[in-house]
């Protein structure tokens, strides 16, 4: 399967959602969430409609309900700003409520979210150990083996029969994963910037591009990948 990968001996599947899927311990990886975001933007005046909230859960709801997973492991910016989650309207909180009830859930601290969701539930922590990954919100500069981050919101582009194709997408080399922004209002930031300078393998590294129905492994070099 295209979206399968071997990240430091753990099978994982890059999900054509956006998450990541780790069968053998029945987990759900989800990145940038960026709950409310429509709704902090608009109340600074932003002329943008606060519906992100709702079509993110709906989403992540459609996932939950096809992968039945065990544990949840959001990674950071899961809310857009540290005040939304004390102001969530209510039926957009049982809503959540609802996904997270039988899982473990951890949220896992952002630069968006630095503190715990207010009367939300679930474990915080600013990052996790689990078996041979350390997932945390930021990728740390130069190597970091295991390492499951978000905080990039990783795109690639690629030529296809003259034109050219640009998609959110996950980054793996084997040794550290990004993962792509899963909110309904975030964008992508292509691999080609300098920002991801360092943090891969370029000999190693794949974009796993998210598809409407599956995931395009696409090797580093096609994607203009320099190290």
């Amino acid at each position: 399967m295209a979206g399968m990968l071997d990240l430091c001996g753990e099978a994982l599947q890059v999900d054509p959602s956006g998450v990541v899927w780790w069968p053998d311990e029945r987990m759900l990886i989800v990145a940038d969430l960026h709950l409310e975001k429509g709704a902090s933007l608009a109340a600074r005046g932003a002329l943008i409609p606060p519906y992100d909230t709702a079509a993110t859960l709906a989403r992540l709801a459609e996932v939950m309900m096809r992968l039945r997973p065990a544990r949840v492991i959001a990674l950071g910016d899961s809310f857009h700003d540290e005040n939304v989650s004390a102001g969530l309207p209510a039926v957009l909180r049982e809503r959540l409520r609802g996904l997270m009830a039988g899982t473990e859930w951890v949220w896992i601290a952002g630069n968006h979210d630095p503190l715990p969701p207010a009367g939300i539930g679930g474990d915080f922590t600013a990052e996790l150990g689990f078996g041979p990954l350390l997932f945390r919100h930021e990728p740390n500069a130069g190597a970091a083996r295991g390492e499951v981050a978000g905080h990039l919101h990783p795109a690639a582009s690629v030529t296809v029969r003259g034109r050219s194709l640009r998609r959110r997408c996950a980054a793996c080399d084997g040794g550290r994963m990004i993962l792509p922004a899963f909110g309904a209002y975030t964008g992508g930031l292509n691999l080609r910037e300098p920002v991801f300078r360092g943090l891969f393998d370029p000999k190693r590294l794949h974009a796993y591009m998210l598809g409407a129905r599956t995931v395009h492994r696409v090797a580093g070099r096609r994607i203009g990948y320099a190290g």
